[in-house]
């Protein structure tokens, strides 16, 4: 599950990468009501903090208790869901929230946040396998936690 990431002294890494996660914890703290303010506050661009926002994280205290929020555009067919939710199921991740919006040309968003500590497969395999289910558009990793 861990495939793609590495744990690295912050002291190595670029000033933009700490700045980032300060960026977060000012905004999760409501100190800032808006990124440019957060942004200008810490000293990054805001191209710099929509670049890495996705992507660089504190390590949390209980790494093992996985969540991720996943996205799907789902065409508006029959099936569908149930399919992805299906493979949910078989990877032995559990649904914690559950949104689906209206279709609109044809196309529904849904987002799912999920407990993917007991997944049976990697992030990647999953998102790779939703995506070959016949009527997903799109599947983008939100967050993981």
């Amino acid at each position: 599950m861990l495939d793609n990431y590495l744990i690295v002294d912050k002291s190595v890494l670029p000033d933009v990468f700490q700045k980032v996660v300060e960026v977060n914890r000012l905004l999760e703290e409501k100190e800032f009501l808006k990124v440019s303010e957060a942004t200008k506050k810490v000293g990054i661009s805001r191209s710099s903090y929509y670049k890495y926002k996705d992507y660089v994280f504190l390590p949390t205290s209980n790494m093992l208790q996985k969540k991720a929020v996943i996205s799907f555009i789902l065409h508006h067919k029959k099936g569908v869901l149930s399919n992805v939710l299906r493979l949910v199921l078989s990877s032995n991740c559990n649904i914690i929230t559950i949104n689906q919006n209206i279709p609109i040309h044809t196309k529904a968003v849904v987002t799912m946040s999920m407990d993917v500590s007991e997944m049976n497969i990697s992030i990647e395999g999953f998102i790779r396998r939703v995506s070959e289910i016949d009527g997903v558009s799109r599947v983008n990793l939100v967050s993981v936690e």
